[in-house]
């Protein structure tokens, strides 16, 4: 006899909700919940194979810590948790706060416990040194809000868009960014309406084969792509004149800033028609609804703030703003939202705000520590210098830009601790791994779903109010010794003698969350409960009643109305920001020249099966790729003299990797698309049929970066092709077959690879 429970995935940030089946036997099934009114069973196959997941051999059931010879050696947790607070103890007393870093990874996020608790941890030191992977991802959204001002009333819900800008991002696999829970339901739906979808990215991704007009672009050109866009936008009138008098400044500074972006100079930059060009804005220009989004591929391509900032502004110049007197569909459940008013607090600092860091004059900004620059303030010497890292729920090694520096940092390090279920490439090189529950083993909601919700609008999060706080569905292993990721962060501050007060994160305001933090008891170990109530205290739902419905619901909350602009209020969303226009003015006298060197651009895209650097070794999300492909357009390998499945050596200026061809008829010419955080370390025997290559290391992170936070240019890397063994025969994926052209650089000798048979 089976036992049923209702949980939610916590792989990525959609939060599906799921059914989870625990057989007699001890078999775990998972599928989509299809009486839940928001998801209506939707899942993908990273939420299905959780069950799985938790029973892979490369799991951690205990902690380890590094032994005299370097072997891993198996611990009792709090044990480590106390060597762990000991050696802390020691690095702060001889080298001070800023000293010890955390680095709060996308499962820190996920779990939103990890976060919270993170978050907790670094202030509890006193260290300023919190990075987190927000800055690698998409950082501009949040210094673009800061730099633009945000619209308290939020964006106008997806039942009234006629209109849809995405640019670098795919809801359809990412499931974020544009088309909320169950997006392929939400597509279908959208175009019944007859909604008008635009899509600018250099690969016609899944969204884009959804699009009315597709534009492909060229990497790393969408802020002169989007001024070309606001330039015929302004000359031809299109924007809502009585609303950006009311509510903004800025308008003649922005006019002056996109001049010199014709239709005719931004379609040849961005490599498309101008005919598209002025067609995409004429589409837009007719909307009197919908949402503009930009993603990872807009914020990775080398633009980050300016095409984030242009983006939003492009929205705001149409005036697709909820209004007054508009219902706000979702008040909030777990999460307090914005005040409901039809105005904007103005622009707020972008950087500047807190810790300066000490290379390339960054500091904290509107996003947070630069998160590209941790890697030099550990290898720079002297006062402050970074000694100690603990990692949550994060893989630096796979994730940092410029791999084989944060190899170099990894390695420097008086003590590496990292929280993860199995030995990442970052674990390889810690001094101890806390072996965490996973995630039908702890409780979890719906939170963070939200929090995106309330931060960035439609798109984002719920738009009704639903949420879900479940608890935990199966036990661990009976042979484990596991803890939840903030209980090792409570059990070191605890042996250090330190507290720990948690900031709870259903109030986005700082200093009301920093007023009702709670601090949790050092005496003795808190409960699951303990926390979570910490994280959701001023929740709009009290969190007694939310614990009562483990399925995910839509509460029957009042209606709220969004409220006109308060007499006297002197706030307006600054569309002409002086620093966005003196990009704008630099990015107008150039004309994006291709480099001889390296003719083509490494851009990034995500593979449906799996996310990140996380378990590549399940059998079933390698059902498609169990490698990294490196997908060129025909017209590439018809250039390269390639066919699929050849080998090739992928240069930058930064280094090189080995990537296994495959034909792609919706990458541009002139690309290759590959998946990032695959691949091992500088210095492993590689097999790219198997592990894949890491594209971070082709990264520089110090030569070309965002300003206001560090991020470098981690898409449309420009990169050279050179064939190094070729496929014999047909069978793309059989190593046997493979005819060398001998690369010394990368070992391609003949030699065949460790446990495969084959030669190269």
């Amino acid at each position: 006899m089976s036992q049923t429970h209702h949980t939610m995935c916590r792989i990525c940030s959609a939060h599906c909700a799921l059914v989870v089946e625990c057989k007699d036997d001890g078999r775990i099934t998972v599928h989509g919940d299809k009486d839940n009114a928001i998801y209506g069973g939707f899942t993908c196959i990273k939420g299905r194979e959780i069950g799985a997941i938790q029973s892979l051999p490369s799991r951690l059931l205990r902690s380890q810590r590094r032994g005299e010879g370097g072997e891993w050696v198996a611990t009792d947790w709090r044990q480590a948790c106390a060597e762990i607070g000991r050696r802390l103890n020691g690095i702060l007393a001889d080298h001070g706060p800023r000293s010890v870093a955390t680095y709060l990874g996308t499962y820190a996020y996920f779990t939103m416990t990890g976060f919270a608790a993170g978050v907790a941890f670094t202030e509890a030191l006193h260290s300023p040194m919190m990075f987190h992977s927000g800055t690698i991802d998409q950082p501009g959204k949040v210094i673009a809000a800061a730099l633009h001002g945000p619209w308290l009333a939020g964006t106008p819900p997806s039942d009234s868009w006629d209109t849809i800008l995405f640019m670098g991002t795919n809801p359809l696999i990412t499931m974020n960014g544009g088309l909320g829970p169950n997006p392929s339901r939400k597509m279908l739906e959208l175009k019944r309406r007859g909604v008008k979808v635009i899509v600018a990215d250099p690969r016609r991704t899944e969204t884009a084969k959804h699009a009315d007009l597709f534009l492909q672009s060229r990497p790393g050109t969408d802020a002169e792509l989007l001024a070309g866009l606001i330039h015929v936008l302004i000359a031809d009138q299109r924007i809502d004149g009585e609303f950006l008098a009311a509510e903004t400044v800025g308008l003649d500074r922005l006019t002056q800033a996109v001049a010199p972006f014709t239709p005719e100079r931004a379609a040849a930059i961005a490599g498309i028609a101008v005919e598209e060009l002025i067609e995409a804005a004429h589409i837009l220009g007719e909307g009197r609804s919908g949402i503009a989004m930009g993603g990872t591929g807009l914020n990775m391509s080398g633009q980050s703030s300016l095409a984030e900032y242009l983006i939003m502004t492009l929205a705001t110049l149409r005036g697709w703003r909820l209004r007054a007197g508009a219902v706000r569909n979702n008040p909030g459940v777990l999460i307090q939202p914005f005040p409901p008013l039809a105005a904007s607090p103005g622009p707020f600092p972008a950087r500047g705000i807190g810790e300066e860091m000490r290379v390339r004059g960054l500091s904290e900004s509107a996003a947070g520590l630069p998160t590209a620059a941790l890697i030099d303030e550990i290898l720079t010497p002297g006062p402050g210098q970074v000694r100690a890292l603990v990692v949550v729920g994060g893989n630096p090694l796979a994730a940092f830009p410029n791999q084989s520096r944060a190899l170099e940092a990894m390695k420097a390090l008086d003590l590496l601790v990292c929280i993860d279920p199995k030995i990442s490439a970052t674990g390889r090189h810690a001094d101890y791994l806390l072996a965490p529950k996973m995630q039908l083993e702890v409780q979890g909601s719906t939170a963070i779903y939200e929090w995106f919700g309330a931060m960035m609008g439609s798109g984002f999060g719920y738009e009704r109010p639903y949420a879900q706080l479940s608890p935990a569905v199966v036990e661990p292993p009976a042979s484990a010794d596991l803890a939840e990721d903030w209980q090792f962060l409570h059990e070191i501050l605890r042996s250090m003698g330190r507290s720990m007060s948690v900031k709870p994160m259903a109030i986005l305001d700082p200093a009301a969350a920093a007023e009702a933090a709670t601090a949790l008891p050092m005496d003795s170990q808190p409960t699951s409960d303990d926390l979570w109530r910490a994280i959701l205290k001023g929740s709009p739902v009290p969190y007694d009643e939310l614990v009562r419905q483990p399925q995910g619901r839509i509460y029957d909350m009042p209606e709220v109305r969004i409220q006109p602009r308060p007499e006297g209020w002197p706030g307006r969303m600054d569309i002409g920001a002086v620093a966005m226009m003196e990009q704008l003015a630099i990015l107008a006298t150039g004309d994006s020249p291709v480099d001889l060197g390296f003719p083509w651009r490494l851009i990034s895209r995500r593979l449906q099966d799996v996310i990140n650097s996380n378990w590549h070794d399940n059998s079933k999300q390698q059902r498609r790729w169990r490698y990294n492909p490196a997908f060129l357009h025909p017209d590439d390998l018809t250039a390269l003299a390639a066919t699929p499945g050849d080998l090739i050596r992928i240069s930058s200026s930064a280094g090189a990797i080995t990537g296994v061809v495959q034909q792609d008829l919706d990458v541009k010419p002139g690309c290759i698309s590959m998946s990032h955080c695959w691949g091992g370390l500088p210095g492993d025997v590689e097999d790219p049929w198997l592990t894949g290559g890491s594209t971070s290391r082709l990264v520089t992170h110090d030569v070309e970066f965002d300003e206001f936070s560090g991020i470098p240019r981690m898409s449309g890397i420009p990169v050279r092709l050179e064939v190094i063994a070729r496929l014999k025969g047909r069978a793309d994926d059989d190593r046997s077959a493979m005819i060398s052209l001998h690369d010394p650089q990368l070992g391609y000798d003949c030699k065949p690879f460790p446990g495969r048979s084959g030669t190269t």
